[in-house]
């Protein structure tokens, strides 16, 4: 059926008279051209190393966003994961997704990687935006679902700087942002080989898992220029089949 955002050119008039509702003509090379987005949101996400950084979820939302402009100026349509929206084109998709993610950044709840709803169609384009500093096991069963509707895809790891260096020594309490529970490491030079290690392995799983249902995998940096991921990410996404 026809959706706010639709094209009134793509409308099949023939048969809204015939049936009543307004129907879109919808060929299966224009369910390829959609893309889902999640860009993650969750309170981790707020965390920066300085003031004059952006927060991890502000810039998956940037890189977000602008991944969706270029896809809706190619032609395709987009939709944001766990916004409870359809798949859309033209402007107005791009100003409901900017306002959802503004809700989400101040006033960020406990969210889990979606799974692939019933709706998205099979061979989309898939994207998702995030720390993905969760459990594996968690990471992977929401991933496969993507995969099992035969959707390809991206995954592109943006993390704050302090992040992946640890670069703090001394006597330090951290504090995680998700009712985590409070950790006092008192040499923290200590323990910065064994963190980049397990940093390190957590990112070669990830890795593996994408290339194991053929999407790519990508790591972004907070204090870089955005528009470095941004460029890579499309162009990756271009050079997939559809």
């Amino acid at each position: 059926r026809y959706q706010t955002g639709d094209a009134a050119t793509s409308i099949d008039w023939r048969q809204s008279a015939k049936f009543g509702p307004v129907f879109v003509r919808e060929r299966e090379w224009d369910a390829a051209q959609t893309g889902a987005l999640w860009c993650d949101c969750s309170p981790s996400m707020s965390f920066r190393s300085s003031k004059k950084l952006p927060t991890k979820a502000e810039r998956a939302s940037v890189l977000g966003l602008s991944l969706a402009s270029l896809m809706l100026q190619g032609g395709e349509r987009v939709r944001l994961l766990g916004a409870e929206t359809n798949a859309a084109a033209g402007r107005l998709a791009l100003i409901q997704m900017a306002h959802h993610l503004e809700r989400a950044i101040a006033d960020p709840v406990m969210t889990e990687i979606p799974r692939a709803p019933e709706s998205l169609p099979r061979h989309c384009a898939v994207i998702l935006i995030s720390d993905f500093l969760a459990p594996l096991e968690t990471l992977d069963a929401a991933i496969s679902t993507f995969a099992g509707r035969g959707a390809h895809g991206h995954l592109l790891q943006v993390l704050d700087p302090a992040e992946e260096s640890l670069p703090y020594s001394g006597r330090i309490r951290f504090q995680g942002l998700e009712d985590e529970v409070q950790l006092l490491v008192e040499r923290t030079e200590d323990v910065r080989a064994d963190y980049r290690q397990r940093l390190a392995d957590h990112r070669e799983h990830l890795k593996t898992l994408a290339n194991r249902i053929g999407w790519t995998f990508g790591v972004h940096h907070t204090d870089r220029p955005p528009h470095t991921a941004l460029v890579s990410l499309h162009n990756r996404l271009a050079e997939q089949p559809r």
